[in-house]
């Protein structure tokens, strides 16, 4: 779906079927008497603002008479009057000051708030190191939050402790001159060692918690590539730079050239194709079993830069490859 709602951690997808009794209704009337916890008023704004889908494509039509057996997805954003909670769990911060901090987030952990991920989240952890410092610009749920990376993707981001430094960050974000740099670890081996994959990105026209290449409801989206070492027949470890910032932006960009991230539960090759692309590759068993093993998509935020909004100096900041992807990478290299 192409709303206003951008990120998966933030969607709560609710899914109903039109019966013989719903033959005929209007779309908001119907979805007001399911229990989605949602007055007719809001449910209305939200299928306006394409967060309503019809059989599969987006519906964006309040009063679409519905069909028996027609299909309705709604995605529904946590309330807004959910707070969080500080909490004291440890952070990796790489440089803190008055108006910002940059932390190296570590794998497992969410960015903010979300359905199934109310505490442990990056958002809980910053409300207790700054305290009543950080910027309310992001909203309830988001407080100093200016971009986010998956849960399961480890490195840089950066969080706004005013309100001057997160609408000054953002800016630099939305005139992409905030550089956010990845390193992914993909299947197989690029046809070029470099380019630019500048398909636009939205809702999975079927599977609607994915998202998807969608040439008629996605939003742009621009991820530049080039190939840092390449493992052998079986990967290629890349080199990622994001110019849009579209939920799993990169995973859907690779796994859409054909060279999906390992590990990549959702986005990623079968184990059956996995399995097969390493034993032709001339991998054994040991090898096979510790690279199946991967327990998150290989991709790291190793380097992020921006000016500062204080100062105006250009700020960078770099962190090295996690050890568990150094550890995936050494075993590609045994066999290249």
């Amino acid at each position: 779906m192409n709303g206003s709602m951008t990120d998966d951690e933030a969607l709560n997808v609710q899914v109903f079927c039109a019966e013989d009794k719903d033959s005929g209704q209007r779309l908001d009337v119907f979805l007001a008497g399911r229990d989605s916890g949602l007055s007719r008023s809001r449910i209305k704004a939200l299928i306006v603002d394409g967060a309503v889908a019809l059989n599969g494509p987006v519906c964006r039509d309040p009063a679409k008479k519905l069909r028996v057996g027609d299909v309705v997805e709604i995605i529904v954003p946590l309330p807004e009057n959910a707070v969080p909670a500080p909490e004291d769990i440890p952070l990796n911060v790489i440089y803190e000051d008055d108006d910002l901090i940059v932390i190296n987030k570590a794998a497992g952990m969410v960015v903010h708030p979300a359905p199934g991920h109310s505490s442990g989240t990056l958002v809980n952890a910053l409300l207790h190191h700054c305290g009543e410092s950080l910027s309310g610009i992001g909203g309830v749920r988001r407080p100093g939050i200016i971009h986010r990376i998956d849960k399961d993707t480890t490195g840089l981001m950066a969080a706004a402790k005013n309100d001057a430094a997160h609408r000054a960050l953002s800016s630099q974000l939305s005139d992409r001159t905030l550089t956010r740099l990845y390193k992914a670890l993909v299947w197989g081996v690029p046809v070029h060692r470099k380019g630019a994959v500048k398909d636009p990105i939205g809702r999975h026209p079927v599977s609607r918690q994915k998202m998807a290449v969608n040439k008629k409801n996605g939003r742009e989206a621009i991820t530049h590539y080039v190939v840092e070492k390449n493992l052998g027949a079986a990967s290629t470890l890349l080199e990622c730079r994001l110019e849009t910032g579209r939920t799993h932006q990169i995973r859907v960009h690779m796994a859409h050239m054909g060279h999906p991230l390992v590990g990549d539960a959702v986005y990623g090759i079968q184990r059956t194709g996995a399995v097969s692309l390493l034993k032709k590759a001339g991998y054994g068993d040991r090898e096979q079993e510790a690279i199946m093993a991967f327990p998150r998509q290989a991709l790291h935020a190793w380097k992020i830069s921006f000016i500062h909004p204080r100062t105006g100096n250009e700020m960078i900041f770099e962190v090295p490859l996690p050890d568990d992807m150094n550890d995936l990478i050494s075993y590609f290299k045994s066999n290249s």
